[in-house]
């Protein structure tokens, strides 16, 4: 991935492979930081354990949408939020973060203007932590997020909803958020979004082939309607 990265002529000035100042910059490597964070939630009784696999919800439930990982989750293990002090470690099942229904949460993206979102109507409760131990997405990127105090973020537009529930978990652990910038997705003649869950055209592949990179940013350039940020 720094491989193709570096082809494509982008750089940065920390991380995994370069240090800095807010290290370590591997998620494997930061699990006292989520730690503390699902603490903070246990104990504010934002979150509760939940015994549901996703292969429940999946024969109960739609599968989610092409823009949605999340399976919408009918709120079967609510009822356990009053136990969620009782347990010293989140391992053993999975940690959902309770919405708080009805909420409408608003935010400016600095690409697609302002966006506004329905707590309980346009997403669920949510996990933060699996079943086989490891914190979520969505805890692990806005823990990340504060710590490295990230003031930018740029992502694809596929990530709005989930910035409305990133917000909530700013707000609940008393975090500042960062600015979003959503940029348009890829897609291939079929109209789908390029993806590696879809083995789709990828960096390595077109540099196999030659592409001039100088030419590929271009061409992503155009396609992207930038503002002055």
């Amino acid at each position: 991935m720094y491989e193709d990265l570096r082809w494509l002529g982008l750089d940065w000035d920390e991380g995994p492979d370069a240090g800095g100042a807010f290290g370590p910059y591997n998620q494997s490597q930061r699990r006292d930081f989520y730690l503390r964070a699902w603490q903070r939630l246990r104990d504010g009784g934002f979150i509760y354990p939940c015994t549901c696999s996703r292969k429940d919800l999946a024969s109960a439930l739609a599968a989610p949408h092409e823009d949605d990982d999340e399976f919408a989750y009918p709120g079967t293990c609510r009822r356990t939020l009053r136990l969620a002090k009782d347990w010293e470690a989140p391992e053993g099942v999975s940690w959902r973060f309770k919405v708080p229904d009805g909420k409408a949460i608003g935010f400016r993206d600095l690409n697609s203007g302002e966006q506004r979102f329905v707590a309980g109507e346009d997403f669920s409760d949510f996990l933060i932590w699996r079943r086989d131990d490891v914190p979520a997405y969505q805890l692990a990127v806005i823990v990340d997020d504060a710590a490295m105090q990230i003031s930018e973020v740029v992502r694809g537009a596929d990530l709005l909803k989930s910035t409305a529930r990133q917000l909530l978990l700013f707000d609940a652990l008393g975090a500042a958020p960062p600015m979003y910038f959503h940029c348009p997705l890829l897609r291939d003649d079929r109209n789908i979004r390029l993806a590696k869950r879809h083995d789709s055209l990828s960096l390595r592949m077109l540099r196999e082939q030659g592409t001039d990179p100088a030419a590929l940013r271009e061409t992503f350039a155009k396609q992207i309607p930038w503002r002055d940020l």
